[in-house]
């Protein structure tokens, strides 16, 4: 259907006859032979011609590729709940779900499960489908009010390794629940995410009451994972892979707004990062499937998308043939009854000019840009390895400036870089003051591991970091409130997400800029409802005002 040609295997063993017609043997061979991507096009010859040959999907057997240790435990043969009265080896509460999952009979234990993430947008996107597979399971996320002083079946921790003192943040969560299983329970721990990629087989060395060690790349896998932590082994799983498409659905965190990462990894390699190292190389997916993803969410209600990259503009460069994310956009943008798309993070050194075009351009693309410059110094972004300087992001700036004259530019910055002076650090301050960034992330240098600038003899003291953090941050603070100043009296179109928990008579919104927006409404009539509001309150991060109208269904 469609050209549709479905999976061809590597094994000589495969029955792949019935493909014959569509494409002959030694073209499936010579395509196979091709070292190629998700969202790849390759041509391959046989007698009958020449065959365009696009690559969906590369299937791989994470359980070969991961790393498994046999625990010693009692392995005695046990009938499982939900097992169809098999007699089976797998271990405890955990394996008779995946066994019956696998039979298709339903698992008559009720077992919770909790996720908590750490860190970026990427994190939250990767727990979303951790989540999925656990549910595809039939193990429930714990409910606070429910399942109040019950003990949860199944704990993932999603780690971020971006701040300082990341490594002693998860052996200390996880320190509750290793207790339970040194006291006999039957818990499973999985540790996900930067700091598992980072630190590999050496947690389980610290924390061998841990049973998965996963990084970011095997987050739609978790299922086939778990068999293996079921089957009794430890398992750790951080080895460079492709990442297959999810066949599970994730677990949203909103009905109204959704992530869709459209870029894995990151192929730079800034000196202060650990990024490429934990989340690996650029993987772009085919555009085909994000906009299959992007419309079944608005099918399902969503009305609002953010696409997802470490650095988003690199979208498409590893692809045969290359892609533009500015195509990407327009593509996305254009899915019918998608009301507002947004994407994070651009790159200064990548982020073309036709980026802004696009935005422009399409009527659902949001007025937020969020482009990290770090430092305001050439020299000092020289040192970070950043491949930009302060003009190259200036001329960004001004591009954007010049066609959206009302987009808001958030941004990034680090304070305390080795061998950072004063000087420099003004430099990024005046660079702040040119640009009157509506936000700005702010943090003080901390050495990550495996990164050059963690070596480096000229690091900064930790005072004078902290004393240019909290200069850079009442700037910030300064310049959040002028920006949000301009608002006073105008209306604003706000797309209403979630209750205001502090006020429940209120609802809470975002303006296409981003900015927080509370106004009294009934958040049962109002989610996913673009309303008119106008702006009355103008504080540092948000917007109050008093909801005007409910725009029409056509409106974006």
């Amino acid at each position: 259907k469609g050209g549709e040609i479905g999976w061809v295997s590597v094994s000589p063993d495969a029955d792949n006859e019935h493909l014959d017609l569509i494409l002959p043997e030694e073209a499936r061979n010579e395509a196979l032979g091709i070292s190629s991507k998700p969202g790849d096009i390759v041509m391959a010859q046989s007698e009958r011609g020449y065959h365009l040959v696009q690559i969906v999907d590369v299937m791989v057997d994470v359980r070969k590729m991961a790393m498994t240790r046999s625990r010693d435990r009692n392995k005695k043969k046990k009938k499982t709940d939900g097992a169809k009265g098999d007699e089976v080896k797998k271990l405890g509460i955990l394996g008779g779900a995946i066994l019956a999952e696998q039979n298709g009979v339903e698992f008559k234990r009720d077992l919770i499960y909790k996720v908590e993430t750490m860190g970026c947008q990427m994190n939250i996107a990767d727990s979303e489908r951790m989540e999925g597979q656990l549910q595809s399971l039939g193990i429930r996320p714990i409910d606070e009010v429910k399942d109040k002083g019950r003990k949860v079946d199944l704990v993932v921790l999603n780690t971020c390794s971006i701040r300082d003192h990341a490594e002693q943040k998860v052996y200390s969560y996880i320190g509750p629940y290793a207790k339970r299983k040194r006291e006999g329970e039957d818990v499973t721990i999985v540790v996900a995410g930067c700091v598992a990629q980072q630190e590999g087989e050496a947690l389980l060395r610290r924390a061998p009451e841990v049973d998965l060690v996963m990084g970011p790349q095997y987050a739609n896998r978790l299922g086939d994972l778990l068999e293996d932590v079921a089957n009794g082994n430890q398992v750790v799983a951080t080895e460079a892979s492709h990442i297959m498409e999810d066949s599970t659905k994730p677990r949203r965190q909103s009905s109204t707004a959704a992530w869709v990462n459209v870029i894995y990894g990151c192929n730079e390699r800034c000196t202060y990062c650990i990024v490429p190292t934990t989340r690996g190389v650029e993987q772009s997916r085919p555009v085909e499937i994000i906009v299959q993803e992007v419309t079944e969410l608005v099918s399902q209600g969503y009305k609002e998308v953010t696409l997802l990259g470490q650095n988003i503009d690199a979208y498409g460069r590893d692809m045969i043939p290359k892609r533009k994310f500015s195509d990407l956009l327009r593509t996305v943008g254009s899915v019918p009854g998608l009301k507002r798309l947004r994407f994070v993070t651009s790159h200064p050194r990548y982020m073309s000019l036709g980026v802004i075009d696009a935005v422009a351009e399409t009527p659902t693309a949001c007025l937020n840009f969020h482009i990290p410059p770090q430092s305001g110094s050439d020299k000092i972004l020289n040192a970070m390895g950043r491949g930009h300087t302060r003009e190259k992001f200036l001329q960004i700036v001004d591009r954007i400036r010049e066609r959206l004259p009302d987009a808001a530019i958030t941004a990034d910055m680090i304070v305390g870089f080795p061998g950072e002076t004063e000087e420099q650090f003004q430099d990024t301050l005046k660079l702040m003051e040119e640009v009157t960034f509506d936000s700005v992330n702010t943090a003080a240098y901390s050495p990550r591991p495996n990164t050059p600038a963690a070596v480096w003899e000229d690091q900064v003291d930790d005072d004078i970091k902290q004393d240019r953090l909290q200069r850079i941050n009442r700037l910030n603070l300064k310049h959040a409130a002028e920006r949000r100043a301009r608002m006073l009296g105008r209306i604003e179109k706000v797309l209403i997400e979630e209750r205001n928990v502090k006020k429940p008579t209120q609802v809470m919104g975002r303006t296409t800029h981003g900015y927080i927006v509370y106004c009294e409404g009934d958040i049962d009539e109002l989610r996913g409802k673009l309303v008119n509001v106008e702006i009355e309150v103008c504080q540092t991060y948000y917007l109050a005002g008093t909801l005007v109208d409910i725009c029409d269904d056509e409106e974006v």
